[in-house]
């Protein structure tokens, strides 16, 4: 890897909206939707709140007022918060094609009278991992098929994790992007329902209902920060592919709390950064680039639009690292001070730590750190999105010290 690729890269978003504006929020989070996503996900069996660690020795030793880390590798067995949004999204999709108009349970759409009237209905996904066996979980759970696309490079073990769902898996050569163009071909095809987490002309329904299903996961934060005394966390970092999540969380602050919110910063693969572009070109943009990161399930060349809209007006910072600051992570978490808890992280998972670790430790982004008012006061909230999803290469990466910022 080049030199030019070694750097951390950060750019202060201009154009974010200072005012109490929700337009772009309400879009994708509109009132109530935050309450009902969490009524169905309470439902789901094998649901349980994912517990909010704080690392309060690294904070200390950081110069942070507290540390917080939302660990969705303990989500529903799957390694990842993904399955919330593929969950909800078939839920929706459900009641809306059988026109139910009050909120309906998790067993009746289980139901022999729901299956009667949605027949041989199979959802579709391209994904790096994830979002795929997030999707597959949820059809499976609800009595459906899925065929998932993945692109060439996607690991045996993501493979083989949405197989153990009874997914049908469809490799296709290039990047994901290249499975999402491929899916959209076969779909229409076939008949089947797509499940995107990106938007494009014409589909932007079921990208939105995922970034709702999300929303669990901030209901459940909010209620653990309350406990601790806490009203939000001061700041957010929050990793990025096509964006969907860092626009989730973006958008159901900016409704909660309005501009005196959290700030969010958006972390990106240097190899993948799609949003940093776009931010510094001040209009959508692709990554022009191999896609080649260890964090493979950021691996988008190709924003969502939708997530673009909100993260524009929404977000202070968007930030583009080197592999080398997610396995930093990775290994942090690992191997925690004395005190602090063990927490599993895969490569896309352990970015935002290692993103923070930097920030407060190098001379080199102290301007950054001055900028985002990182102190004593600050409560800053990261969260684990995956697990050990890729066993080999998290190996390579703990115990070997693969990627190494001296290598």
């Amino acid at each position: 890897m080049g030199a030019k690729n070694r750097l951390i890269e950060w750019i202060e978003n201009q154009h974010r909206v200072e005012e109490n504006s929700v337009v772009e929020a309400e879009a994708i989070m509109p009132p109530g939707i935050a309450r009902e996503a969490r009524n169905f996900s309470q439902q789901i069996p094998g649901y349980r709140v994912t517990p909010l660690k704080s690392l309060a020795r690294l904070a200390d030793m950081l110069g942070l007022g507290g540390l917080w880390v939302k660990d969705e590798s303990q989500r529903l067995n799957l390694n990842s918060f993904k399955a919330l949004g593929g969950a909800f999204v078939i839920y929706r999709f459900l009641k809306d094609e059988l026109d139910f108009e009050e909120e309906t349970s998790f067993s009746e759409l289980r139901s022999d009278r729901v299956g009667g009237k949605t027949g041989q209905t199979v959802f579709a996904a391209a994904t790096d991992g994830n979002h795929g066996r997030g999707v597959a979980w949820a059809a499976s759970k609800l009595g459906y098929e899925s065929v998932i696309y993945v692109h060439a490079k996607t690991s045996d073990a993501r493979i083989k994790a949405i197989e153990n769902y009874g997914a049908r898996v469809e490799i296709i050569p290039g990047t994901y992007d290249d499975a999402v163009e491929q899916l959209s071909h076969d779909a229409a095809e076939n008949g089947w329902q797509i499940i995107s987490d990106t938007s494009w002309p014409g589909y932007d329904v079921i990208p939105a209902w995922i970034m709702q299903g999300y929303t669990t996961m901030y209901e459940e934060i909010q209620e653990q920060f309350a406990r601790q005394g806490i009203h939000s966390p001061t700041h957010i970092f929050v990793q990025a592919g096509v964006g969907s999540l860092a626009a989730s969380i973006a958008a159901y602050y900016r409704m909660l709390l309005g501009n005196n919110g959290p700030k969010i910063i958006v972390v990106e693969p240097t190899q993948a950064a799609c949003l940093f572009e776009s931010i510094k070109s001040g209009q959508l943009t692709s990554f022009e680039g191999e896609l080649d990161t260890i964090m493979a399930g950021l691996a988008c060349g190709e924003p969502n639009p939708m997530a673009w809209s909100v993260l524009k007006r929404y977000t202070d910072v968007f930030m583009s690292c080197p592999d080398y600051v997610a396995a930093k992570g990775m290994r942090v978490y690992a191997v925690p001070l004395q005190g602090d808890p063990f927490i599993v992280s895969g490569e896309s998972g352990g970015v935002t730590l290692g993103a923070v670790k930097y920030i407060m430790e190098s001379s080199g982004l102290q301007d950054l750190c001055d900028l985002l008012e990182l102190d004593k006061e600050s409560q800053v909230l990261l969260i684990n999105t995956e697990g050990n999803t890729d066993p080999d290469y998290f190996r390579r990466v703990v115990w070997d010290g693969a990627q190494s910022d001296s290598e």
